[in-house]
């Protein structure tokens, strides 16, 4: 990369510091026995701590402070990531309407986020547990398409290297869904780990958008909107765009 696009560094930033601090969450609940370790072979255990699912780490404060604002966070730059890629590949792709679908998909997704930052598990179990199901498998479908697009657009010829590589993550999400449905009424602690590594797989899928924002630059323009030259400039407006070149 001779010349850097410094967009190309988003996804992976997203990901690595979305990771990191709901692994901090995780660690901070552990240090104050609100959860058991994941190392654990069951997921309750005589006492007052519970099983170590994301949520359940991010229930209590100081925690749950912390969990709120990586997920507003996490959702802010995950929206900016997929808007980002929707201008990508939104002149170079024969069927329109699969990009407008996916954008809505990750939208709803990246909205949920925030409901499962802020509305607590043990507080708000409905919403919070609608939620998560609304930011993992829009996601997963947003993955989906998101793969097709890849292989179907095949930027600089190695769209079928990156969509295959999307495809299997995207199987890997899908069976950690079905491991976490099947494994639910087993005391084993194998559940919870399937969340984590669901969680890691989401990242990971959206930090390969790396691989095509280096080809592209994107740009803010502000530009005068001025309908008529000949008329005195009494009041002016700005308008911003997002141009891809």
């Amino acid at each position: 990369m001779r010349s850097c696009n410094p967009w190309v560094f988003l996804p992976p930033i997203f990901s690595v510091c979305t990771a990191a601090g709901l692994w901090g969450v995780y660690f901070v609940a552990l240090y104050d026995n609100r959860v058991l370790p994941l190392s654990s072979t069951y997921r309750r255990r005589n006492g007052t701590a519970n099983s170590p699912y994301i949520s359940m780490a991010g229930n209590f404060p100081p925690a749950s402070c912390i969990f709120s604002q990586v997920m507003n966070l996490a959702a802010f730059a995950g929206f900016v990531v997929g808007i980002l890629r929707y201008l990508q590949v939104k002149n170079r792709l024969d069927k329109p309407w699969l990009n407008n679908l996916s954008l809505v998909l990750f939208s709803v997704s990246c909205l949920a986020m925030t409901a499962v930052g802020n509305f607590q598990v043990l507080e708000m179990k409905g919403i919070h547990d609608t939620a998560t199901w609304m930011t993992f498998l829009p996601g997963l479908v947003y993955f989906l398409i998101q793969s097709y697009i890849t292989l179907k657009v095949n930027l600089r010829n190695e769209g079928r290297i990156v969509a295959i590589c999307r495809f299997l993550l995207s199987a890997a999400i899908f069976l950690c869904i079905i491991l976490m449905l099947s494994l639910g009424s087993l005391p084993y602690m194998h559940n919870v780990r399937c969340q984590w590594a669901l969680v890691m797989f989401y990242l990971i899928f959206l930090s390969t958008f790396a691989i095509e924002f280096r080809h592209c630059r994107f740009e803010v323009v502000c530009r005068d909107a001025v309908e008529d030259q000949s008329e005195p400039r009494a009041s002016h407006g700005c308008r911003e765009q997002l141009k891809q070149l």
